[in-house]
């Protein structure tokens, strides 16, 4: 009982009762207001916003135990399946991110899965990057119209595409990569900080590499975050990985410390042009920040091989999503019907599960 009243519970409790005050009080207010003919109801708009909280909930579970940040999910999907303009779409994406990380921080910290000298040593280049690209994302959205939109969700597909191919043929090098030699640069900065690896139930005490080059690649992270609004998370994970030799957990965990440092200054190109709408971030940062706090806790203890299986279904069927919607908007295809799209989902999270259970009969 006296843990409710400590640090976490004790915020998570606060906010709980916070939201649901303010549901009561939206779904009364809602309930009374007339509706102009044609305008959406105030039911409706309810049923939206409390939607947004579940969905962002979920989104944040899941985006900090596989370390890519809120946004990474948010972002696509939104952009894939809804016709909310892009701009909006991709500054509430840095929000998101930005929240997911900071919640997760904190667990992070505390269990020591997170190496903050890392953090620190990348967080400048990643600053520096997402505000260029968020400059970037402005200009786009001002001059190309909706042929800068669709080529925005292509250039999205393919990246995440990619992306998820590396991590599907990578296996388990990338959750405990070898490193052979260890530069001089690296080893006098001594960033390496060994950890208790709850699951295998041993300190792992990791070598890294190549410090100086994963500055450069952190950059051009930080530039495609601050443009496409994904909170970069993605691309901040195998860039420790493969570039650093970081193990795949402990980037994740670095991931979430990073995105809540750097996204801070890429949010505020889109909220000096207006991008940022409080009724719509709302229910996604209550939700980030509840859902950021339950995966930070369950990623310290799952094993690294369920967090790679789970990344690779999300971003497959995201980028099945954003090609669809890129072509759509280009006119080259049709809109896809619903029940393609779900049998897309079913087809590639039963594949997902298939690997799961086949990897945890493997591991046990």
């Amino acid at each position: 009982m006296k843990k409710l009243f400590k640090s976490p519970w004790l915020e998570v409790n606060v906010m709980l009762a916070v939201l649901i005050m303010s549901y009561i009080a939206l779904a009364l207010i809602t309930n009374a207001a007339e509706t102009p003919p044609g305008a959406m109801t105030g039911g409706a708009i309810f049923g939206w916003l409390f939607g947004f909280f579940f969905l962002s909930f979920a989104i944040a579970m899941v985006a900090v135990i596989g370390g890519i940040g809120g946004g990474v999910l948010f972002t696509p999907v939104m952009l894939a399946f809804t016709p909310v303009d892009s701009l909006i779409v991709r500054a509430t994406g840095l929000i998101v991110a930005m929240f997911s990380g900071l919640v997760s921080t904190g667990p992070f910290m505390k269990g020591g899965l997170a190496n903050l000298k890392i953090c620190i040593f990348c967080a400048a280049a990643y600053g520096v990057g997402a505000f260029a690209g968020a400059q970037g994302a402005i200009y786009v959205a001002q001059h190309l119209g909706d042929t800068g939109e669709g080529l925005i969700r292509l250039a999205l597909g393919g990246i995440l595409c990619s992306l998820a191919v590396y991590f599907l043929v990578g296996g388990k090098k990338i959750e405990w990569p070898e490193v052979k030699k260890v530069d001089g640069f690296t080893k006098k900065l001594k960033l390496s900080q060994p950890y208790l690896e709850v699951s295998l139930n041993k300190v792992i005490d990791y070598p890294l590499t190549r410090a100086g080059w994963v500055l450069g690649a952190i950059v051009g992270v930080g530039v495609l975050s601050g443009f496409f609004g994904l909170g970069a998370g993605w691309a901040i994970v195998p860039a420790q990985n493969v570039i650093m030799a970081v193990p795949l957990k402990v980037a994740a965990a670095n991931s979430g410390v990073l995105l809540g440092m750097g996204d801070c200054i890429a949010v505020w190109p889109y909220l000096l042009m207006g991008a940022i709408i409080p009724v719509f971030a709302a229910p996604w940062l209550v939700g980030q920040v509840l859902g950021g706090l339950l995966g930070a806790l369950i990623l310290i203890r799952v094993k690294a091989g369920f967090v790679r299986f789970l990344l690779i279904g999300f971003m497959f069927f995201s980028c099945f999503g954003l090609l669809t919607k890129g072509f759509i908007m280009l006119g080259v295809i049709k809109a896809v019907p619903v029940w393609v799209t779900g049998l897309v989902f079913i087809g590639i999270f039963a594949a997902v599960t298939r690997s799961i259970i086949k990897f945890t009969r493997a591991e046990s």
